[in-house]
């Protein structure tokens, strides 16, 4: 059930991730005065969505220029894959 629950999450939190992705984007062409502060992008990234938001970004080519993110996220994929493994040897 816990496993259901969540990978439900993390289809969730991903799809908010290149939809907040590919606003900014656009955002950053056309409406300069709305974009998506960085931090929530990386925050997005911290909560799960760092597989997708990695993808979407190299896809449209957003932030691609910026090591906080090209350096940055990756960082957190590692991280992640090291507290699942390490959850899974707990189990």
């Amino acid at each position: 059930m816990f496993l259901k629950i969540f990978i439900a999450y993390l289809c969730a939190i991903s799809v908010v991730s290149i939809a907040v992705c590919i606003y900014d984007k656009f955002a950053a062409k056309h409406i300069t005065k709305h974009r998506t502060p960085e931090a929530v992008l990386l925050l997005l990234s911290a909560l799960g969505g760092s597989v997708a938001m990695l993808v979407t970004m190299l896809l449209i080519r957003h932030k691609t220029k910026h090591a906080k993110f090209m350096i940055g996220i990756p960082v957190i994929i590692l991280a992640q894959a090291a507290i699942a493994a390490a959850v899974i040897l707990l189990i």
